[in-house]
């Protein structure tokens, strides 16, 4: 990921609020919940598909590095692309 994008992900991924709620990706809802901890050091992201079976999940480390991106057992791409796509 290049810096521009890595900015542009860190942006996003703080600006959706801590909770779980309803958002949209590719046109199908998923239920998100988002749990920041460690004083902002950590944020957790879980999306999970309604109606079927895909999911989102991650950890960010916002002060290791230029941010350190840990997608749980998924390509690096995929959480990226959700991201930065999704709709609330």
């Amino acid at each position: 990921m290049n810096q521009k994008d890595r900015s542009l992900f860190h942006q996003k991924l703080l600006e959706l609020k801590d909770g779980s709620y309803d958002v949209f990706y590719e046109d199908k809802r998923y239920l998100l919940s988002k749990k920041t901890e460690l004083k902002g050091k950590l944020i957790k992201l879980y999306a999970d598909e309604l109606g079927d079976n895909d999911f989102i999940s991650l950890n960010y480390y916002s002060e290791i590095g230029d941010g350190l991106l840990k997608p749980c057992e998924m390509p690096q791409e995929k959480v990226i692309d959700f991201v930065l796509n999704l709709s609330t």
